[in-house]
């Protein structure tokens, strides 16, 4: 799964500056950046960060939004708590099935642009946190679906989003190893060549099949990965550049990337 990333405003904004709008960075910079909750160098989704994400709606410009995807069906703030940390995720194989996520699979997809993330690999009764990230430090594209929900209570626009997610590659399946999952996940990394077709507008069933065949594993020779830190318990440093560093666990004697 995905519920660990590291990403920076430089990263988030990577799509923005590829499209050469100078003015509309510094805008996004000076308005936007300040409402957001980056640089973050390790969030957890169940922290509910604000970051940057681009919709279908504005594909060249960032919007804000919260990870865990609220549903436009949901009520209330009591209903939207019970459902907060189950929509951190959304299956790649289900999201055109599954109630939560269905109405955004077709009409409400996003690119989310991240340093990295982060997996716990478990070993004799352990875990262990690792960091990974594109070979060249470029900034990994994730597919995620958006939400927009109106606070009937009070009229306040909350836009929200999830990861999808996909079976893992060979290197991720070595890392990500729960005892607990039936299969290691994997974020759904899109490719630069392939990013547009992601926010395409679903017409028809044909266009439904086009994105399900996106949804594949990113090539693990395309990515790297070592231990890091503890980010979980008292050990853990929060939220700051030591936090991504890479550390020597003695009793890993044999790294699962190797």
């Amino acid at each position: 799964m995905c519920y660990d990333i590291k990403a920076s405003l430089e990263s988030q904004l990577n799509r923005a500056r590829r499209k050469g709008d100078e003015q509309a960075v510094r805008e996004i910079m000076e308005k936007l950046a300040p409402l957001s909750d980056l640089p973050l160098y390790h969030v957890s989704g169940f922290q509910h960060p604000k970051i940057f994400i681009y919709p279908d709606r504005s594909p060249d410009l960032p919007e804000l939004a919260i990870w865990g995807l609220v549903p436009h069906w949901v009520k209330d703030r009591e209903q939207l708590k019970k459902y907060w940390n189950n929509t951190l995720n959304a299956r790649g194989e289900t999201i055109f099935e599954k109630p939560s996520f269905r109405n955004s699979a077709r009409h409400h997809r996003c690119l989310v642009y991240v340093d990295g993330f982060y997996e716990h690999h478990h070993y004799k009764g352990k875990t262990y946190p690792f960091y990974i990230f594109q070979k060249q430090n470029h900034p990994l594209c994730l597919a995620g679906l958006w939400s927009e929900w109106v606070d009937e209570s009070t009229g306040e626009i909350i836009n929200s989003f999830s990861i999808v997610t996909t079976e893992a590659n060979r290197l991720m399946g070595k890392i990500h190893n729960n005892p607990k999952l039936k299969s290691p996940r994997m974020p759904l990394i899109l490719p630069q060549v392939i990013e547009e077709q992601w926010l395409k507008p679903v017409e028809e069933e044909l266009d439904v099949k086009a994105i399900q065949e996106l949804i594949t594993a990113y090539p693990d020779d395309e990515l790297e990965a070592f231990p890091v830190n503890r980010l979980r318990g008292a050990s853990y440093v929060g939220n700051i550049k030591e936090v991504c560093e890479e550390v020597t666990y003695p009793e890993l004697q044999v790294s699962p990337t190797d």
